[in-house]
């Protein structure tokens, strides 16, 4: 990767807004880095859609990326994580170094012995692809993992549902599932659930371990960007852009919020 120029940018992209939870983490981890934000607010939410029509969404998106010279591409969505990685790493072969927000949880997981009962919680899309299990189980075959696939979340959540008697019933009838008791820990495994972060945590009195996936692929990203030489080293503030296939208030809203600035939204709709 030494030919790859420090100084490019970070491509990010989501089915929505729920990628900017790791678009943030990204930005308090390595200020130094500019990122090109997609939400494809467009064909959200990618979880009730076949693996098919995922990957070719995440696709187009990753040929938009790689046009705006992206050095490293994160696939900030479980679902086309699940479904559209080994595509787009292959479309970004030799152009791009590609993450998805799977691997890294699946490895915090594994090293963290007290965790022994897993709940994982997602998109249907996510769920069904059995991926979280899988990959856990691979380095790690004594944890037990439960799955749930919550689908009202993410629509709940775009349409701005959050901290209101709403929402927290929906938490509650969700996280009540038998499905889920008696776990160590659980894997919000949708990039959008970190906003209701707290909620969840409510929930389950801040007794159980909620692993906040954002923070731990934005560590994993450093890493891989240290490794590669990869780091920016320009003093010069970068000018983050973010872009969307169609215009929604509440990603403006939710994207000013996490970058703490004003944020010039631009509508890029994709054939």
């Amino acid at each position: 990767m030494s030919n790859f120029n420090s100084s490019l940018p970070i491509g990010i992209f989501d089915s929505g807004a729920g990628g900017l939870t790791v678009a943030a983490a990204v930005k308090n981890l390595l200020p130094d880095e500019k990122i090109i934000y997609f939400g494809d607010t467009a064909h959200l939410p990618y979880g009730d859609k076949s693996a098919e029509t995922v990957e070719n969404y995440s696709l187009r998106i990753t040929d938009f990326l790689l046009e705006k010279n992206c050095k490293i591409i994160l696939i900030a969505c479980n679902t086309a994580s699940a479904a559209a990685f080994e595509s787009v790493k292959k479309r970004a072969e030799g152009k791009a170094i590609v993450l998805n927000v799977i691997d890294p949880a699946t490895e915090y997981i594994a090293k963290h012995e007290n965790l022994k009962k897993i709940g994982v919680i997602g998109t249907k899309g996510t769920i069904k692809s059995n991926t979280y299990t899988t990959k856990i189980n691979a380095i790690a075959p004594d944890k037990e993992i439960v799955s749930l696939a919550t689908p009202m979340l993410v629509p709940m959540i775009e349409e701005g549902f959050i901290y209101d008697n709403i929402s927290n019933a929906i938490i509650k009838e969700y996280l009540s599932d038998e499905t889920l008791q008696g776990i160590d820990g659980l894997i919000p495994a949708c990039t959008h659930y970190p906003i209701i972060k707290n909620q969840i945590r409510k929930f389950y009195n801040f007794k159980t371990n909620i692993i906040d996936s954002s923070v731990v692929v934005a560590q994993k990203l450093k890493e891989i960007l240290s490794e590669n030489n990869l780091l920016n080293t320009s003093e010069t503030s970068p000018k983050h852009e973010f872009y969307v296939s169609d215009y929604t208030d509440f990603f403006k809203t939710l994207a000013e919020m996490f970058f703490d600035d004003e944020v010039n939204l631009q509508k890029m709709y994709l054939q």
